[in-house]
Formats: structure tokens, C-alpha cells, sequence
């Protein structure tokens, strides 16, 4: 699900936040001549967020690197923004994930009516779950627009793990708000339930016995000797402390940049539990068409990510912009990605905007990665997750902006702002492939 997550779910919160900083950026004016103070957020707004995920494959994690990666997400969330006066504001986004996955099936390909197989999903209760969440941020700016400052907290829970998050920023604008500076920090303190594939189930902390009904009902082929590396997990938390830093400047009429860097911290439990790993050295065993596991994932309990930065937008003429961006990203397991993206708005009259983008992104291998039956029983830590392996990826992507300028459009006491509807196309170089469809609207209740 993680690629699901950064393309899907941060892409529909991505329309909120251009809504919202754009209604902050017309509305963070100062004291007026005659001492009025014009509120940072007018009246409540109401966003109706939504997308559709799509993705298939052939290296899935659950089955040790390989079989289907197929996967279908709907995401409904709605974000209301209130302004409680002149100053502050607080805003609740709330959200449901409901998905389907093939390749999650098979955490127990066994339970459904078909023969098993890694390339076909299985019609069991592990084929699909709901993934929810709830965020509330509260913001504060001074009398003069300078400075901003905002506390949030979330939660977040699937059927194999729940989340608590809580978080800050502080921002300062200096030199007439052409500068600007921010600095913002987010923990978040997990905890598992761990599931194991089905056939691991059976061997606990004293590490004997098998799942009695399944071998009843099924015959090892193969290497009929099985006898897999398994281990429960005693640690079952996992938390993670980010720390951000956000310079921008306005650097002429035209052009417009901004740099940021950004540190994580991870400990705890940074292993899947449920993604199987099959050893070149260990004879295989099946039942049915399914390879039996012979350990799953195991990844060091700390984690240490940097990322850096920076956007350069340069507007071109009243049609034209041009939006630029690069990030540079290390850890302590390997990875070194580079991504670099370019988005220009095209302006369609007063209402309409178009967005083509492309996306370059660019990654080496985690030190623990190696394919399907490319591990040795002798390692430590080990991975078949091609989320952490090398590979190149393009993105393209296509969107339409309308924009109701004086909210003429309503719904009951809804008046409508804004339209935001987006496509986006991922492919990867190891087969890989994905499609997105976003949808925000944007609603003022006067």
C-alpha cells in the first residue's frame, strides 16, 4: 500500500492545500488605514475531496517479489476549514480508504474457492479493508501577518494498525512578505498488529508446530521437509519524529523560489510482517500452485531519512507559468533517489486552468533488497519489496481548474469556489503501473 499512499491519498490533499494557502494568500492582509483587519480566512469552507487508484504488477511483496500486484482504492474525504475570528482558524479533514488487493490476498491465498496461486487474488477476507483517518490543525497569525503559527493532531487505523500523530510550525514573514520561513515538526507513534502469512501462523514464541488444518487438507509438494525461519516479532510499535525547514523568496516580479530540507527518525517495527521472503538456498515447498514461505521480511529497527529540496516558478506571461521542483533524498538503508517534476499552468480566461505535469523520479536499492529466491539464509535482514529496490519511474499527469469567481453557483447554502480535476499516469522501469484520478471541489458557506 505505500506507493498507493504517496500517489493517491497525498495527491487529493495536495488540491486541499492549494485551496487553502491560496485563501490564506488573498486574505493575509494587515491592519487598513482606517484600523480594520481583514480576517485571514473570510467565511467556513468545505472541501469534497476524492480519487480513484488503480495499479497492477508482477513483483508482489507478499509473495516474496513476485505474483500480482493488483490493486483498486476509492478515497472520500471531506476537509472543512472554520474561522473562529479575524485571526484564527481551524480546520478537520476526515477520510476513508476503501481498497482491494490482490496481492494482500494472498497473506492466506488458501481461503477462497480457487486453486492458489501468486499471480491470481484470492477471494478471502484479507483481499480487501478499510483505511480511515481524522486530522485537526488550528492556526494562529498575528495582527500584522507576520507571523503564523499552528498546532495539529490525527489518528489513523487500519484493520493492522493504529496511528496517533501530533505536530506544529511556526512561520515568519520578513522583508514585506517577500520572505518567508517555516519551521515544522510531526511525530508519529504507531502501533502494529501483526499478521503473518497463513502458513506461518502455527509457529509462535516456542517456534513448533504447523497450521494443523491447512496441512491436513493440503500436501506439501516439492520439498515436503518445510521447515521456514520464523520468528514473531516482539516489538510491535514503531514511531516516527520529522523535523522540516521551509525557506521562500520572492525573487523579482517574475520569479519566485524556495528551498526545504527535512530529517526523519524511525524506530521500531520497520518490517511488514505479512511480505514473504524465499531463499536461494532452501528447497521449495507448495501447496497447491503457492510457494510456501521461508522467512518473512526483516529490516533494522531504526531508520534515519534527509531529504533537500527546492521549486522555482517563474511566471511567464497571464497565460503561462512554469513550476520547477528537485528533491535530493538519503537514508541509512541505501536509498538515494532523485526526483525532479515540471507543471505549467496554462490560464483559460478568468474561470479555467490547465495543468500538464511530468514527473522524473529515481532511486538505488536499500542494502536488505534482492528479488524472488536471490536471498541467503545466512542474512540478517532481507526484503523482496520492490518499494525498495532500483528504479526509474515517469509520471505524466493532466489538469482542470474552474474557478467560480464570484461563487454565483450554489448548492442549498453551499456557494462554490472551486472545481480541481486531475489524471496522473505512473509507470515504473520493473513493470509497474498506475493510474489516479483525483477530484476536489471547493465549496464557501457565506
Amino acid at each position: 500500500m505505500q506507493l498507493k499512499y504517496q500517489i493517491g491519498i497525498l495527491a487529493i490533499l495536495g488540491i486541499f492545500n492549494v485551496h487553502f494557502l491560496a485563501a490564506q494568500q488573498e486574505e493575509n492582509n494587515s491592519i487598513g488605514v482606517e484600523g480594520y483587519k481583514k480576517r485571514v480566512l473570510e467565511n467556513t469552507e468545505i472541501d469534497f475531496l476524492s480519487s480513484y487508484y488503480s495499479q497492477e504488477g508482477n513483483n508482489a511483496a507478499v509473495s516474496g517479489g513476485t505474483g500480482t500486484e493488483e490493486l483498486t482504492d476509492f478515497t472520500p474525504t471531506i476537509v472543512v476549514s472554520i474561522p473562529l475570528n479575524a485571526d484564527d482558524v481551524l480546520t478537520i479533514d476526515a477520510g476513508i480508504s476503501a481498497y482491494t488487493s490482490a496481492s494482500s490476498s494472498n497473506i492466506d491465498p488458501f481461503d477462497g474457492s480457487g486453486q492458489a496461486d501468486p499471480f491470481m487474488a484470492s477471494s478471502g477476507a484479507s483481499s480487501g479493508d478499510t483505511w480511515a483517518n481524522i486530522n485537526g490543525t488550528y492556526s494562529h497569525s498575528s495582527n500584522d501577518r507576520n507571523t503564523i503559527w499552528t498546532a495539529n493532531a490525527s489518528l489513523a487505523s487500519e484493520y493492522d494498525y493504529f496511528s496517533v500523530g501530533f505536530g506544529g510550525s511556526f512561520t515568519k514573514l520578513f522583508n514585506e512578505k517577500n520572505t518567508e520561513l517555516t519551521l515544522h515538526t510531526k511525530i508519529y507513534l504507531d502501533t502494529w498488529k501483526p499478521i503473518y502469512p497463513i502458513e506461518l501462523r502455527a509457529f509462535g514464541e516456542n517456534g513448533v508446530g504447523l497450521n494443523d488444518a491447512l496441512f491436513q487438507r493440503n500436501s506439501i509438494t516439492g520439498n515436503p521437509n518445510y521447515s521456514p525461519q520464523f520468528n514473531e516479532f516482539t516489538d510491535k510499535g514503531r514511531n516516527s519524529y520529522a523535523l522540516g525547514l521551509n525557506f521562500s523568496q520572492i525573487l523579482s516580479e517574475r520569479l519566485q523560489g524556495s528551498l526545504a530540507v527535512d530529517v526523519v527518525s524511525q524506530n521500531g517495527l520497520l518490517s511488514t510482517p505479512f511480505q514473504r521472503i524465499y531463499f536461494a538456498d532452501v528447497a521449495d515447498s507448495f501447496i497447491q500452485d503457492f510457494q510456501l514461505a521461508d522467512a518473512i521480511e526483516q529490516l533494522p529497527d531504526t531508520r534515519f531519512k534527509v531529504a533537500v529540496g527546492g521549486r522555482l516558478n517563474y511566471y511567464l506571461n497571464e497565460t503561462f507559468v512554469l513550476r520547477g521542483y528537485y528533491r535530493f533524498y538519503n537514508d541509512d538503508w541505501g536509498i538515494q533517489s532523485h526526483t525532479a517534476s515540471l507543471e505549467m499552468p496554462i490560464k483559460l480566461g478568468s474561470k479555467f486552468t490547465l495543468y500538464p505535469s511530468y514527473r522524473y523520479y529515481t532511486q538505488t536499492a536499500a542494502n536488505y533488497f534482492a528479488g524472488y529466491e536471490m536471498h541467503q539464509s545466512e542474512e540478517q535482514f532481507f526484503t523482496s519489496d520492490y518499494d525498495l529496490s532500483e528504479f526509474n519511474a515517469n509520471q505524466f499527469g493532466f489538469g482542470v481548474n474552474y474557478t467560480d469567481i464570484f461563487t454565483k453557483f450554489n448548492i442549498w447554502s453551499l456557494h462554490l469556489k472551486s472545481i480541481d480535476l486531475r489524471y496522473l499516469y505512473y509507470e515504473r522501469n520493473s513493470g509497474l503501473n498506475s493510474g489516479l484520478v483525483s477530484l476536489g471541489v471547493n465549496f464557501v458557506i457565506p
